[in-house]
Parts: C-alpha cells; structure tokens; sequence
C-alpha cells in the first residue's frame, strides 16, 4: 500500500485525534459506572455477609450469578444493537442496569441476593461487546489495541476512584436513616449509570456518516479506511460463527483470562484485609494502588503493540505476568507489603492482557457475523465471572483460605497464555503504525 501524503496523513492523524477525543473520555466513564456496579458486591461484602448471615459460598454464588443472566442475554443483546443501533440500546442497558443495581440496597436472603444478580446481568448484557463493536465501526484494526486498552483502563480506574469511594460510603453512611453502610453503596453508586444512560442517548453517533462534528473530508476517509480494514476480514453467516472453531478457541482464551480478572475483582478487598489491614477506608484506599499502576501498563503495553504490530507475544505475556502475580499473592498473602507487591503485579498483567486479547477476534469477523461473534466470545469467556467467585468462596469455606483458589486462578491464566501461541502461531503481524500516527 503506498505511503499517504503528508497532506493526508496530517488530515488522517487529526480526523482520529477527534474521533479519539470525542468518543473514548464517554465511553471511559459508562464503562467506570457499569463496572462499579458490577464488582461493588466485593466492597459490600465486608459489611453485608456479617450483616445477613451469609457463608462465603453464598456470597460467591451470588456475585457469579450476574454472569448467568449476562450469558444467556449477551449475543441477542448485541444482535438487537447492531441493527437498532448503540445510541439507544446502550441508553437503555445503563438505565435498567442502574435501577437494579440501586435495588441491591433490599437485599435480605439469599434468594433476593440471587435474583437481583441475575437480573443485573441480564440488564446489563450487550454492554461491553456492544461497545467493541461499536469501535471497530470507527477504527480499523491497525489502531484497536490503544483505543481499546484506554476505553478498557476504566476497570482500572474504577478500583482507583472505587475502592475508597466504597469505603467511604460504607463507613460514613453506615446507620443513616436506619440503612447499614453496604446499603448506601448500592444505592449511591446505581444513580450514576442512570443519569450517564440518559446522556447516552443525546451524545452517541450511530455511525461516522451520522457525525455532524466531523467535516465531509474526514467522513470520506475514516469510511474509506474502514471499507478496506473490512476486506480483509471474513464475512461470516451466523450459523458459520457458532460452528467456527476459532471463535471457539478465542472463547476459551477469554474465559482463561476472566476467570483472573474476577478472581481480583471480587476478592481484592478480601485479599488486602487478610493481609492484615482493618479498617475498611483503607482497605479501599490500598486497592488503589494495583489498580492505578495496571492503567498505565495496559496504555504502555496497547501503545507497544499497535506500533510494533505484534499481538501475540504481548497478549500471552501479560497473561503469563498475570498467573506469576498470583501465586507470589498465595505465597505473601499474610504481609501487606509483599502481598500488596504481589497483587500489583498480577492485576497489571491481568487487565493489560484484556485489551490485547480483543485485538485478535476483532480481526477475524465483520458486520453481522461481528456482532454475534464478540458477543459469543464475551458470554462464554464471561462465565469464568461465575465459575472464578463461586469456587474461590468455595475453597474457602472448606479450607479456611483462598491461597488454593489463587493457585487455581493461576493455572487458568498459564494456560490461557498457552492458548493464545497456539491459536496464532504462524500469523504475521498487523501493520504498525507510525511513530507520528500512534500518537493520535
């Protein structure tokens, strides 16, 4: 392909400097609401299972159950906002999500637990996978790691701003109006996606041909390099992307990697305070750490692939970092120190090989085909968010700790690192972007 001039190349960088700008900072805040809501349980727990009487394996059947009614609703979910579109399917997850979310507060037996989880779940289906398609209809796959990785650095900064925003409400909402503190914190932390719900509907723009901010020159190119990032990609039936063994294979890499992720998420908290911290605010305040320091290696790592064009090695790597943090967390786990050290490292390679990971199956499918692959690949992989939580609550009831479930959780990540150099050995690289283009 030859070189752009330097006149388009100047218009290229400056049309995907806007798209960048325009898009990523919203889509970074829906994410931090939705993934607040979905892993506040963890922050709850250290109030609501003394509270409720619940056993660990309530608890962890409870936060899995979300990913039940997220599986079964996931892939119709991004069906229905590939064709109606995400301004207004997006809008109206976020919406009921939040009311959900908030209903969490009447939480008083096990079943109640169960069917606010699942339905939260349900209600939020679609969201994620919705927004990765949503991407690949602005930026072609050469430009997907780093805007991925910084709409994904959201789960990151949800610990960061999360953990002490949780701890806080707990500790001083805890008794007003008669409301314990965990009940405060699903209320307080459920409004937020409803009110950036509502905004959704006003700022998103379906397509790039619908972007009134970009000029006609931009539409033309940004639709241009999009139409021939497509021809490269196979135009699957359904039927194709549900019988395609790869799709398969990427599935299972991904339940590899989220059963790490949830395995974080939803025992970070508990994991800080067996380490020997008390008091809940600082609890929250420590999960800030691993949380910040993995934002900036999932930019660095994102930023190093889409200029070097090499996904494979940077994706597994991360998943091997990922495994090794967790057992050095197993092993530590009884000095804040060394278990803080330990837990950093693992959420860095945890989350900086997520964005990677959605390099690969965005590259593979296009259109419809698209829509129902990413969907597939998230609901399946999601179900590690079920399995993760469940067994780690599981293991520690019956053993007393959750070091045999971190070496569990370490295993799944080995091997979804493995998966990954088999699934792309003899793939060339994606072609790297220039220095001076990576930057926009």
């Amino acid at each position: 392909m030859p070189s752009p001039s330097p006149s388009s190349a100047a218009l290229e960088k400056a049309a995907y400097s806007k798209v960048t700008w325009r898009l990523i900072p919203f889509l970074f805040l829906c994410y931090v609401v939705a993934y607040l809501d979905r892993v506040n349980v963890g922050f709850a727990k250290l109030q609501m299972l003394a509270d409720l009487k619940f056993s660990e394996t309530v608890y962890g059947l409870g936060a899995g159950i979300f990913f039940i009614g997220y599986f079964l609703f996931e892939v119709p979910s991004n069906m229905i906002l590939h064709r109606t579109g995400a301004r207004v399917w997006i809008a109206r997850i976020m919406v009921t999500w939040g009311v959900i979310s908030s209903a969490m507060m009447f939480v008083s037996t096990p079943t109640t637990f169960y069917v606010l989880r699942f339905f939260l779940g349900v209600a939020e289906a679609g969201f994620f996978p919705g927004i990765i398609l949503y991407l690949t209809y602005w930026f072609p796959s050469a430009r997907r790691a780093r805007v991925v990785a910084l709409f994904m650095t959201a789960i990151a900064l949800s610990g960061v701003i999360g953990g002490p925003l949780s701890g806080w409400i707990m500790q001083a909402f805890a008794g007003v109006h008669g409301w314990a503190g965990w009940q405060w914190l699903f209320l307080l932390e459920g409004i937020p996606s409803i009110l950036v719900g509502i905004c959704v509907f006003f700022y998103l723009d379906d397509s790039i041909a619908k972007a009134t901010w970009l000029t006609d020159a931009e539409k033309q190119l940004l639709i241009a390099n999009i139409s021939r990032d497509e021809g490269s990609r196979a135009d699957h039936s359904l039927k194709q992307v549900f019988s395609n063994g790869r799709v398969w294979l990427m599935a299972s890499i991904y339940f590899c990697f989220i059963m790490g992720l949830y395995g974080i998420s939803f025992w970070l908290p508990q994991l800080i305070k067996t380490a020997g911290v008390k008091d809940v605010l600082n609890v929250g305040l420590l999960t800030m750490i691993p949380y910040g320091l993995a934002a900036v290696a999932m930019v660095l790592a994102s930023r190093s692939s889409d200029r070097s064009g090499e996904r494979r090695f940077h994706t597994a790597g991360a998943g091997f970092v990922g495994g090794v943090g967790l057992v050095l967390s197993g092993l530590f786990g009884g000095d804040v120190t060394w278990a803080m050290a330990a837990l950093s490292l693992a959420t860095m390679g945890i989350l900086t090989g997520l964005p990677l990971f959605w390099t690969l199956p965005t590259s593979m499918l296009r259109g419809t085909a698209a829509a129902a692959g990413i969907a597939l690949i998230n609901s399946v992989g999601n179900l590690a968010g079920f399995v993760s939580p469940f067994m780690v609550g599981s293991i520690k009831d019956a053993t007393g700790s959750t070091t045999a479930g971190l070496y569990v959780l370490a295993a799944s990540l080995f091997l979804g690192g493995i998966l990954v150099l088999l699934a792309t050995r003899g793939q060339g690289r994606v072609s790297p972007l220039a220095a001076s283009a990576s930057r926009t």
